[in-house]
C-alpha cells in the first residue's frame, strides 16, 4: 500500500517570491509501526525547518543558511535554493503523532500508523 503520495510541487517559486525551491531527495521505509521518511536538506538546521500537517497533507520546507563565503563567487555546483516537498498522507497514518528530527542536514520524519490499522494478535480461549 502506498501510504505517502507526492503532490505536485513546483520546482521554482512563483515570480513574486524571493527564492526558488528545490525538492529534497527522500527515502521512505515501512516499519511495523508506521513509515519513516528521510529527506536530504543540506545546509538546513532546526531553525530553518518547517513541517506542517494540514488535513491529510504533509509539507516539508527547509531554508538554507546564507553562505558566508567571502569574495567573488567564481564557480557553484550547489543550488542557492530552499527546499520544499509536499506529500498526501494515507488515512492509515496517525497525523496527530507525526514527529521529526534533523541531524547533519538529514530530516527524519516518523509517520506512525493509526492503532486501528495495525495488525494485532487475537487470543483464542
Amino acid at each position: 500500500m502506498n501510504a505517502l503520495a507526492e503532490k505536485e510541487t513546483p520546482t521554482v517559486a512563483p515570480p513574486q517570491a524571493q527564492r526558488a525551491f528545490v525538492a529534497p531527495e527522500v527515502n521512505i521505509a515501512e516499519t511495523t509501526d508506521g513509515y519513516v521518511l528521510e529527506a536530504e536538506m543540506p545546509g538546513v538546521n532546526k531553525d530553518g525547518l518547517s513541517l506542517h500537517v494540514e488535513g491529510n497533507v504533509l509539507t516539508l520546507e527547509g531554508r538554507r543558511r546564507q553562505n558566508g563565503a567571502h569574495g567573488h563567487l567564481i564557480y557553484r555546483e550547489s543550488k542557492p535554493a530552499d527546499f520544499r516537498r509536499v506529500f498526501e498522507l494515507d488515512p492509515v497514518i496517525d497525523a496527530e503523532r507525526v514527529s521529526a528530527r534533523i541531524e547533519q542536514g538529514v530530516l527524519t520524519v516518523q509517520l506512525p500508523k493509526a492503532e486501528k490499522v495495525k495488525p494485532r494478535r487475537i487470543a483464542v480461549s
